[in-house]
């Protein structure tokens, strides 16, 4: 594993993990809502798995997240950012790229969708459709002051190697004012949706996901992992197969890559 930098668009510097491979195909990794490139593990294990498997692997993070330059978060500058690592990628031999996206990483894979440069698309627990979440029970009255005059908060991160995080108002407003229709519809390739039944986020986050499975390929997948939550830390055996699974067939190891 290689720790790598490059840039979006906004010239602010990105960091991640690179797994490298001889071969052409390249899976890059999007980590969900105030998270990192480890993903709590899962995209470190997930990585390791991928790469054995002779795939290259890019895990990093998001602007304002982990170790990359700091920056207010918006679902907008995070597709950015995604674009940035499709760019860097290319740009170092990869041909084929497959995306892999946890949660907020998944909603981010389908907005940075381009059939020229995307294979196939797995995701985890992703927001395929506009969902409101209850802001309150996230945030203290303190935060909502702060978003009331400054247009961000400050929210603590779930990264080791970063204290705070800074979610612009934006950000809240993403999560539920989109058409899924619009956003599925733009989807050519083939796509592997995995949600759990357990805890109360995946059951509605799945039941979204079936209203919009009509928009996507005929050979797009949604899979319940039984008793898997949000996180699916207890269930990463079974998304490390059905991963892998799903890539094999559809996304094949390529030649060695040309330079």
């Amino acid at each position: 594993m290689e720790r790598v930098t490059f840039t979006n668009s906004r010239n602010g510097t990105l960091v991640g993990n690179l797994y490298p491979s001889l071969t052409q195909t390249m899976i890059i990794m999007c980590h969900g809502f105030i998270s990192d490139k480890s993903s709590r593990g899962r995209f470190d294990r997930l990585s390791q798995t991928f790469a054995a498997h002779g795939y290259g692997v890019l895990a990093f993070d998001f602007s304002g997240c982990g170790e990359s330059h700091d920056d207010r978060l918006t679902l907008a500058k995070l597709v950015d950012d995604l674009r940035s690592a499709i760019r860097f990628v290319k740009a170092n031999g990869y041909a084929k790229i497959a995306l892999y996206g946890h949660s907020l990483g998944g909603r981010v894979c389908l907005e940075a969708f381009s059939p020229q440069d995307i294979s196939t698309i797995v995701m985890t627990g992703p927001g395929t459709g506009p969902i409101r979440y209850n802001w309150n029970e996230h945030f203290s009255e303190t935060q909502w002051r702060q978003l009331r005059e400054c247009g961000y908060l400050t929210v603590s991160s779930n990264s080791t190697v970063r204290k705070n995080m800074t979610i612009d108002k934006q950000m809240l407003l993403d999560f539920e004012q989109f058409s899924q229709e619009t956003l599925l519809k733009r989807i050519t390739c083939p796509v592997l949706i995995m949600h759990g039944d357990g805890g109360w986020e995946e059951p509605l986050l799945a039941d979204i996901t079936r209203q919009g499975m009509k928009w996507l390929t005929a050979d797009s997948q949604l899979v319940i992992v039984e008793g898997a939550d949000h996180s699916f830390m207890d269930h990463l055996h079974v998304v490390e197969r059905l991963a892998v699974e799903w890539f094999s067939q559809y996304f094949p190891v390529e030649d060695v890559k040309s330079l």
